[in-house]
């Protein structure tokens, strides 16, 4: 027997969890909204686990931005403001022996006079900065931007690590996520031995004081009741009818789950087939080590190319109670047993290669002639962290509440 719903939604991450609730509130009834999760519990890369006595975030790194107010107002119904702590962000960069604040452009006056003056040479004499045009591929915007010796010392290997792959098959159109610093911000950062520019995400950021940030996403599934099911992998979608598993038929369908699964699923079109084939994703390791850092990092950089991880997320300096630290290592580097625990995010990162936003452009528009509607980090193929996902689910849920969507 086919059950009817009008929203299904596939995939329990923080946009699906929010979509969900949010067509709840605006009068669609819990009979016809319904989560599919895989996992045993929602929260998708932003779940904890339970290591050495205290909570791990096995999808590496997450955070709530306070930078957005709606986001927190929404979060904070499920999980109130009095159980998170505070933070003023510290980050680092492992580099030359030392740890330098991240951005390393705005953080150069850190470093010797001798190399101060190397780098804001090079950045002195970069496209940017004498009036080039920008390239369209970010290795080369990393020349451009940077200078060769950021973009030699940490920019590129950094990169290499974390992709496996050449920067230069990536574009330039996700810089946002990135620091804004000029040249005369790195400038006056090293006359004034203080960082300027634009800083990136997680400025501030909250983290509950007594669990980890799955804590959150857990409370939110167990609120849906009956309109989430976890356990339920999606092994079978009928496109045109909108059949999933052979046991839901919805009027809408919310992708939330990475496209490049859709094919081995369901029967597509060759040229949607061929634009999926195009998207390209990393799956990323996270290993915990249990000795406590003498840092006062809440994660660090790391982008000498003999050591396999890229960023190490400090955990006692987050994680009240808590002690070691936790790697994030692209898989495919990764050699060995796991010292103490691992756990492997097959889908971690969407990559932003220079092919990736014309496919994902027609593969999510041939989808919504489908009724088929793709959002969150996979089904928009974005690196979006967790406020942003949320975000998203708020903007389609009133997008879907007012007719003009799907």
């Amino acid at each position: 027997m086919i059950t009817p719903v009008r929203y299904l939604v596939l995939g329990a991450g923080p946009s699906g969890l929010t979509l969900a609730h949010r067509l709840l509130q605006g009068g669609v009834p819990r009979d016809q909204v319904l989560v599919l999760e895989a996992a045993g519990e929602p929260g998708g890369l932003c779940r904890s686990a339970m290591v050495d006595g205290k909570p791990l975030d096995i999808g590496g790194g997450h955070f709530l931005d306070v930078r957005n107010q709606s986001v927190m107002d929404y979060v904070f119904q499920f999980m109130p403001k009095t159980e998170w702590d505070t933070y003023q962000r510290v980050a680092k960069i492992a580099l030359r022996g030392l740890e330098i604040d991240h951005p390393l452009e705005g953080n150069l006056w850190q470093l010797t006079k001798d190399d101060q003056v190397d780098y804001l040479d090079s950045i002195a004499r970069t496209g940017s900065v004498i009036g080039k045009v920008m390239p369209e591929n970010f290795e080369e915007w990393v020349y451009w931007k940077l200078g060769d010796k950021i973009a030699k010392d940490y920019m590129l290997p950094y990169n290499r690590k974390l992709w496996s792959m050449s920067p230069d098959r990536l574009g330039t159109y996700w810089l946002n996520k990135l620091p804004d610093v000029s040249f005369r911000d790195s400038l006056r950062s090293c006359l004034e031995q203080k960082a300027f520019g634009t800083l990136p995400a997680h400025g501030v950021f909250l983290y509950p004081k007594t669990c980890g940030y799955g804590e959150l996403w857990k409370r939110m599934g167990m609120a849906l009741g009956p309109s989430l099911r976890t356990n339920s992998p999606v092994t079978k979608i009928d496109v045109g009818r909108r059949i999933v598993n052979d046991l839901f038929q919805a009027e809408s369908i919310i992708n939330t789950i990475p496209w490049t699964l859709w094919p081995r699923m369901s029967e597509l079109p060759t040229h949607i087939v061929t634009q999926i084939h195009k998207l390209e994703h990393v799956p990323i390791d996270v290993d915990y080590c249990p000795e406590n850092l003498d840092t006062t990092a809440h994660w660090i950089y790391e982008p000498r190319e003999e050591i396999p991880y890229h960023r190490m997320l400090v955990r006692h300096n987050f994680c009240p109670g808590s002690r070691g630290y936790w790697t994030e290592t692209n898989s495919s580097r990764n050699a060995g047993r796991a010292r103490c625990f691992r756990h492997r995010n097959e889908f971690a990162y969407p990559v932003n290669t220079r092919e990736k936003p014309g496919a994902i452009a027609d593969v999510v528009a041939w989808a919504k002639t489908k009724h088929i509607v793709g959002m969150g980090r996979w089904g928009l193929w974005e690196h979006m962290n967790s406020d942003v996902a949320v975000a998203n689910g708020l903007a389609l849920a009133q997008a879907l509440l007012s007719g003009k969507e799907a």
